[in-house]
């Protein structure tokens, strides 16, 4: 069982250990779900470090969606003086929150 693993997702890379929750970019699926995370950059395990190039191979992580939903409003606001242009727009981006359930590191990969 590995201590902690480097994942990246949504074009993210997150540090996680089992048991903690992180919040990222949407990801289809229920509350409740199992989600497998493949794109592992780095794998900690009983004092060893797997580093990979650029994936580790054999390395995942098994994580289960605890919810879902929209961020706080980000409001855009483009202004130029003196010619009368104004545009405002608002943006809430979609999430997902995973709880990491195990790390999982095939030996013989």
């Amino acid at each position: 069982m590995a201590e902690y693993a480097i994942v990246q997702t949504g074009g993210k890379q997150y540090r996680v250990s089992s048991g903690d929750t992180i919040r990222v970019e949407s990801i289809a699926g229920d509350i409740g779900d199992t989600v497998e995370l493949t794109d592992i950059r780095m794998v900690s395990a009983g004092g060893r470090i797997t580093l990979g190039a650029p994936k580790v191979e054999g390395a995942r992580v098994i994580a289960e969606i605890s919810e879902s939903g929209k961020g706080k409003k980000i409001v855009v606001f483009k202004y130029k003086p003196k010619v009368r242009y104004r545009r405002k727009k608002g943006h809430r981006q979609l999430y997902t929150d995973l709880t990491v359930t195990d790390i999982l590191l095939d030996e013989d990969a």
